[in-house]
């Protein structure tokens, strides 16, 4: 397959996601979360069930918009695997690239307003979060089982420290851009946080 049927490819695929969880939105602020069910999302953009579930696990997802790892997500995560830089900037740059291709930021009001309608999902939402945590750690294990000679919980331990750091410095960016409406690119708001953060832990490290 070519490059560009490739991209068009994808973009088809984008395409449908989005309708798919504009159609679970919108019958959710219509009807709520359980006055719907997934074969009316599908009928509302016509698709099958089975396709459904190519995009998304469950009802929830959709109305998140928590769709599948797709292929651009893929390559993102293998290219940081075989990276062999510094770790926490090498984390930090696949955060990065993953937020430009998803771009969270636009999608936030909408998914707060959902949440506010129905409190219940806020719940499936940090399942998912937590879930995605659980992933990363395991990408960064698999990076580091090659070089690192620390034992499996020490390596099990500085991945959740990573991930669950850089976790707390996007949701901070986060809440300057979608709250404080900050103009500052995601980019420079996560990178300054995780230079504060380095530099304070940096004189308790020296001290070792």
């Amino acid at each position: 397959m070519t490059d560009s049927a490739d991209s068009l490819r994808e973009q088809r695929k984008r395409e449908t996601s989005r309708a798919l969880t504009d159609a679970a939105r919108r019958l959710t602020t219509e009807k709520g979360f359980a006055g719907f069910t997934i074969e009316e999302v599908c009928a509302e953009v016509g698709v099958s069930r089975r396709t459904f579930f190519n995009y998304f696990e469950s009802k929830e997802n959709a109305v998140f918009g928590f769709a599948t790892i797709d292929s651009s997500q893929e390559a993102l995560e293998e290219e940081f695997a075989a990276r062999r830089g510094d770790l926490l900037d090498d984390f930090l740059r696949l955060t990065i690239r993953r937020f430009e291709l998803f771009n969270p930021v636009e999608d936030a009001p909408a998914m707060f307003a959902v949440i506010e309608q129905e409190p219940r999902l806020l719940k499936a939402a940090f399942e998912h979060l937590a879930k995605n945590e659980r992933r990363d750690v395991g990408l960064i294990l698999r990076r580091t089982a090659e070089t690192d000679r620390t034992s499996d919980d020490a390596a099990e331990l500085q991945a959740e420290v990573v991930v669950h750091t850089v976790g707390a410095l996007v949701r901070m960016s986060m809440d300057e851009l979608v709250h404080r409406q900050s103009t500052e690119p995601f980019t420079d708001l996560l990178t300054r946080r995780l230079d504060v953060a380095r530099s304070l832990y940096a004189p308790s490290q020296k001290a070792h």
